[in-house]
């Protein structure tokens, strides 16, 4: 009897995921649709910071996945989700970094947990609604991860951690979509969520005041210090270092006759430094912790081009090995506040050729 493929549906309760389990049952594959709660811990759940995966984002998803004849659960990961991210996410804003949550919830939470429930339920692969594309390269013996065709919705930056293993039991049926494509159908389908907006924030801090949210989270208050100027001078106070990154300029409420913008922190003392947009640029950085994708590690230097944040165009660098499985990029051009805790993404075009957490930047 010929098997009929499978697929675990991750559901967020927004258009993209319900289009995608649409496009799965249109090809005649085994659905179940799932929806991760990850954030339910009741010291955070305050009513003026609505928590993720919602009440409401959870009877979308149902809804959808009724009216497409599939099964569908709610699992509740909410307690390995505080340990791999959130308690992640506070580590390194309070060493001073800044992190990606969103890339530590893809590496720890979606795909790993979800392929371990895909098994559980004889399902071969798992399918969400990002814009990216999987496929495999027969010369290189490798699944390699590409660029969403249209580059405007493109979410590979974000899926640099996917291992091997993991990309071969996934799919991501929108990586040739457009958005609007994606809506128009869910429009003809009649999907509730048809006309619902994109989610802009990190998921368990809406509204984006992630300092409060630290301070809720841990009990600890992050107390004011005093905002210096390249030269060591005393320019202001600010509201705690770790509520401040490197290149911001909102909030700081410095007169200083020409504008500044956050340049280093000192966490022991509390001190934020600050300077002219000019003195943000860095030529080098040092990533750790890489995963290689379309390749299997770095034997020497390559030319690549890489980017150090979500929404940066690509820039030509060169990339060497270093001690520890770290390796050095070197960009012909200095790149504006490269950020400790962010993440150095490198391609070879449309190809995601592997990533790493940026732990210095520095100029030769």
């Amino acid at each position: 009897m010929e098997h009929t493929p499978g697929a675990l549906i991750a559901m967020s309760g927004g258009v993209d995921s319900s289009v995608a389990a649409y496009l799965m049952r249109q090809k005649g594959w085994r659905c179940m649709g799932v929806t991760m709660r990850q954030y339910s811990n009741p010291n955070c759940s305050l009513a003026q910071f609505p928590t993720c995966c919602s009440p409401q984002d959870i009877e979308d998803a149902r809804e959808v996945a009724f009216q497409l004849d599939m099964p569908y659960e709610v699992i509740d990961f909410s307690e390995a989700f505080k340990e791999r991210v959130i308690d992640k996410f506070v580590r390194v804003y309070e060493s001073g970094g800044t992190p990606n949550p969103c890339i530590d919830c893809n590496r720890y939470m979606r795909f790993a947990s979800l392929l371990e429930v895909a098994r559980k339920h004889d399902l071969d692969y798992v399918v969400t609604g990002h814009y990216a594309r999987v496929e495999y390269d027969e010369s290189r013996g490798r699944w390699l991860l590409k660029k969403a065709l249209h580059d405007g919705k493109d979410q590979s930056y974000m899926l640099c951690r996917l291992t091997q293993k993991q990309l071969s039991h996934i799919r991501f049926p929108l990586g040739e979509m457009e958005k609007s494509q994606v809506r128009q159908i869910a429009e003809e389908q009649y999907f509730v969520n048809a006309r619902k907006h994109d989610s802009q924030d990190i998921c368990f801090i809406p509204g984006g005041d992630y300092g409060t949210f630290m301070e809720q989270y841990t009990g600890k208050t992050y107390p004011p210090g005093d905002f210096l100027d390249e030269d060591g001078n005393i320019v202001g106070r600010h509201r705690g270092a770790v509520r401040y990154t490197l290149g911001q300029r909102k909030g700081l409420n410095l007169a200083m006759g020409v504008p500044v913008y956050v340049s280093g922190k000192d966490m022991e003392k509390n001190t934020v430094t600050v300077a002219p947009n000019e003195h943000l640029f860095s030529r080098s950085l040092i990533a750790e912790d890489m995963n290689w994708i379309a390749i299997p590690g770095l034997d020497g230097s390559i030319r690549i081009q890489a980017k150090t944040r979500y929404r940066q165009q690509e820039q030509w660098a060169t990339a060497s090995p270093t001690e520890g499985g770290r390796i050095r990029l070197d960009f012909d051009e200095p790149q504006r506040a490269v950020t400790p805790g962010q993440t150095a993404v490198l391609y070879d075009g449309d190809i995601v050729v592997g990533g790493g957490t940026i732990v210095e930047a520095f100029n030769p």
